[in-house]
């Protein structure tokens, strides 16, 4: 018998055939628009795709795992994986095998075949999301990567990518998600000014992310603690505020969107002007600017910290 109790299959040691260059061709996104298969490389990428293959499926879902290809080696150091491949078809395959159907150079012995799942706007703000991160044509996938993850660490709700941002299936950036690609609907090719339109229909205020807004995110820090901690003092702080010339504050506690840019150019004029507030980070140090992933985290788990409090 197989290692999955079913009868096995021949191992595959052909680098060259037909099926190996199916999966190969999934780097490619004109592959992946045509068959809506994307694959995901490495243990901890598989063992999170299989981990969610399985929740969806006693949901009654169809799960997006497709087929899974494993070195025996892997297997043997990693015998659990073969054990979430459930009713997944999972395929014994050569080292020249798996190479050729990877993207790295030095493959880690596993890959799998993947749904790319598609989900819908209005039904992810419906659900109640109270965190959401916007990619506004971020095109560097390991960027991209990195923010998917931060919000997947902060408990955000969901990732939405605007038209022209990275191709979040791509393999570099599956890779650099670690995972967390799994863990949230992920919108993507959304019209910026219909997620605006989207946004403000379900009430969410909209923060961006700019080195030069005129918001600090020090001080909503600031001003989050002393409500919870002093909620008297810091209602008549709000009606002091309200009552001076100082123009109005957002909560981080409230339901949030973060707009994140472009790595070159950052928020254009027209997104900046959109959003409700454009926040800046603090630099203390001689840094001129942080990179986008890195303020990604930051401002994520400050809303993150005010709404889970």
């Amino acid at each position: 018998m197989s290692i999955d109790g079913r009868p096995p299959a021949p191992l595959m040691s052909n680098p060259r055939a037909d099926r190996v260059r199916d999966v190969a061709k999934l780097a490619g996104r004109p592959a992946r628009l045509k068959t809506g298969r994307f694959v995901a490389e490495g243990p901890q990428a598989v063992r999170e795709a299989l981990l969610s293959h399985r929740a969806d499926v006693e949901s009654g879902g169809a799960g997006v795992v497709l087929e899974v290809f494993a070195t025996q080696t892997c297997l043997d150091r990693l015998p659990e994986l073969a054990d979430l491949a459930g009713d997944v078809s999972l395929r014994l395959a050569t080292d020249e095998v798996i190479g050729a159907m990877a993207t790295t150079i030095s493959p880690q012995g596993i890959v799998a075949v993947c749904r790319i799942q598609d989900y819908d706007l209005d039904e992810v703000l419906a659900s109640g999301a109270r965190l959401i991160a916007v990619l506004c044509e971020v095109r560097d996938p390991g960027n991209a990567g990195t923010i998917l993850r931060a919000a997947d660490s902060a408990g955000a709700d969901a990732v939405v990518l605007t038209a022209s941002s990275v191709d979040i299936h791509n393999p570099k950036a599956v890779r650099s998600t670690a995972g967390s690609l799994f863990h949230l609907p992920v919108v993507t090719g959304v019209e910026f000014d219909f997620l605006m339109s989207a946004f403000r229909a379900h009430g969410l205020t909209v923060l961006a992310a700019d080195g030069y807004g005129s918001v600090d995110l020090d001080r909503l820090q600031d001003e989050s603690a002393l409500r919870r901690l002093a909620p008297q003092q810091a209602g008549a702080d709000d009606g002091a505020a309200a009552a001076s010339a100082g123009p109005a504050q957002p909560r981080l506690e409230n339901s949030t969107a973060w707009l994140f840019g472009n790595e070159a150019q950052g928020l254009s004029e027209g997104q900046l002007a959109d959003a409700d507030y454009r926040v800046a980070v603090p630099v203390y140090g001689r840094a001129e600017s942080l990179n986008v992933g890195t303020a990604a985290t930051v401002c994520l788990y400050a809303s993150a910290r005010a709404q889970n409090r």
